[in-house]
């Protein structure tokens, strides 16, 4: 590491980029926006970087789940002449897969030289099917991996133990075991942890307590805090709490580390337990260890404190992390902005209309005034405090801290939207639901994290248009609908063509359209196309 830092500071920053490449795309967050506009600025830079700095940055680029910046970034630099490994290469199928769909994936493999056609990269096929649920390509793909002796390493057995448990099929995974066993391939702490899940999965409480003691008696595999999470988890599911507990005291032992993730497991499952004790006491062993915490771990906590019903140490913990991450402003820009949000409160209580132009985010006298944005400010962990704030009923102060954020520089996202949609939903206000709903897709559509109203969310807002006789409505709806959804089905059409019919309009190439859209509408909306194609 000490030589790489080296590297670094040596290197020209006439043709090198200026400083690390993982600072430099992470240096305004990781959110997906921030990132994907570094990804773009170094690219256009045309400056060079290490091939190892590719690599981390790849690498946690996937564990932040950006996978089209990483894909471009490994596509780009092999572009200009950065020769990849096997490796390199099982990655990027991988990053294909999730960024383009297994059929780019599966080209991307056959147009590999055949060198580079090891138990890596087919080890990264397989795992893709697995993940998408493919069993029979995946059973097809392993046997040719048998064929070639691939099928080596725990790796490839895990992916169908984890397809056959994501399939309903639990079953099927001590068949793997055995299968693992009999190709005398040994199982790894990853093998164990996903049999205990399967065993889980048909509540065999005794049997995943026999797999702990294999794993004992085996000695070659030692528990990691992952399956201590994962066995306080069971517990807790199973409703044995003092078990669960037990299992969570054996998991800090083994986070000797201070693993971040580790101790916000540790918080999820206290929470699960009820122990609101325990809650507090490993987040204060978090903030002694981990001084530079993330906003995973203020998202975590927040989340936790609000299942709990703990608003209050919800609302501190969130006071605490702007203060901490987003700088305070000055005092009077400070008085400022909680006297904004004061008067958001009120005017939305004095007026039903104004939750209207609250919901849709129209500025108050003075906003504009405040220069309070901060570029790493992290939408999600406001919308954790919204979300609870909505759940207790506390419409005026979710409204409010959704203007805070955005004046502070929070990106409203899809999610943010959909806090709001859900609420109004609740309460029969389709109007609002249905701005809401518009502004999650559009927010989505534009961001690059699609967002698709669910089935039911879409055939209710149909229905409220088609009760209006809102013809131009429902069909703004549909266009918007279109930007994130190919097929958008009867659900939608249907509505539609009722919608014309109650409002008498007519649509003389309806008939038309709706084969063009491939629906087959049912006999009773048959004759209300036959109506409303009629000159």
């Amino acid at each position: 590491m000490a030589t790489r830092a080296k590297d670094l500071a040596k290197r020209s920053t006439k043709y090198y980029v200026e400083e690390a490449l993982y600072k430099r795309l992470f240096r305004r967050g990781s959110t997906p926006q921030a990132v994907r506009e570094e990804v773009d600025g170094f690219l256009g830079s045309r400056k060079r970087a290490f091939k190892w700095e590719v690599g981390v940055c790849v690498r946690r680029l996937r564990r932040q789940e950006l996978y089209r910046p990483a894909l471009k970034l490994t596509e780009v630099m092999s572009r200009r002449g950065m020769n990849p490994t096997v490796g390199d290469q099982a990655i990027r199928l991988d990053l294909v897969a999730k960024s383009r769909g297994i059929a780019a994936a599966e080209k991307y493999f056959m147009d590999l030289p055949e060198t580079s056609k090891t138990h890596l990269t087919y080890g990264a096929l397989l795992n893709c099917y697995c993940k998408d649920l493919m069993v029979e390509k995946a059973l097809a793909l392993m046997e040719k991996m048998r064929e070639l002796n691939f099928a080596f390493t725990a790796m490839s057995y895990n992916s169908f133990m984890t397809l056959y448990t994501k399939v309903n099929q639990p079953e099927k995974v001590p068949g793997i075991i055995q299968a693992m066993k009999a190709d005398d391939v040994s199982p790894d702490v990853y093998t164990y942890n996903v049999w205990m899940r399967s065993l889980a999965a048909r509540q065999d409480i005794s049997g995943v307590e026999r797999v702990i003691e294999e794993m004992a008696r085996d000695g070659r595999v030692a528990p990691d805090w992952t399956t201590y999470s994962n066995l306080a988890s069971i517990y807790v599911d199973a409703g044995l709490t003092e078990k669960a507990e037990a299992a969570l005291k054996a998991l800090e032992k083994r986070n000797t580390g201070n693993d971040l993730e580790a101790y916000q497991f540790l918080i999820t499952l206290y929470g699960r337990t009820k122990n609101l004790v325990e809650v507090h006491r490993v987040w204060r062993s978090l903030k002694r260890n981990n001084p530079r915490k993330a906003n995973m771990s203020y998202l975590n906590m927040i989340q936790v404190l609000a299942n709990l019903k703990d608003l209050p140490a919800a609302e501190a913990c969130f006071k605490e992390w702007e203060a901490r991450y987003i700088r305070p402003p000055k005092t009077k820009a400070t008085d400022a902005v909680t006297t904004e949000a004061s008067k958001l409160g009120e005017e939305s209580t004095t007026n039903a209309s104004n939750n209207d132009s609250d919901v849709k985010g129209t500025k108050e006298k003075g906003t504009e005034e405040l220069d309070l944005k901060h570029p790493k400010y992290d939408i999600r962990v406001a919308n954790a405090l919204i979300k609870a704030y909505i759940s207790e009923g506390m419409l005026d102060k979710a409204i409010a801290l959704k203007k805070r954020a955005k004046m502070r520089g929070g990106r409203l996202n899809a999610k943010t939207w959909e806090i709001f949609m859900e609420h109004y939903l609740k309460e029969g206000d389709l109007k609002n639901a249905h701005w809401c709903a518009d502004r999650a897709i559009k927010k989505g559509h534009s961001s690059g994290r699609i967002w698709v109203p669910p089935r039911d969310v879409t055939e209710t807002l149909m229905g409220y248009f088609e009760k209006k006789k809102d013809v131009d409505g429902a069909e703004q709806f549909v266009e918007v609908l279109k930007k994130v959804q190919k097929d958008l089905g009867t659900v939608v059409f249907e509505a539609l063509v009722r919608t014309y019919a109650a409002a008498g309009k007519k649509f003389p190439g309806m008939r038309h359209r709706l084969k063009i859209e491939n629906v087959e509408v049912g006999e009773e909306t048959s004759k209300l196309v036959d109506s409303i194609c009629v000159d």
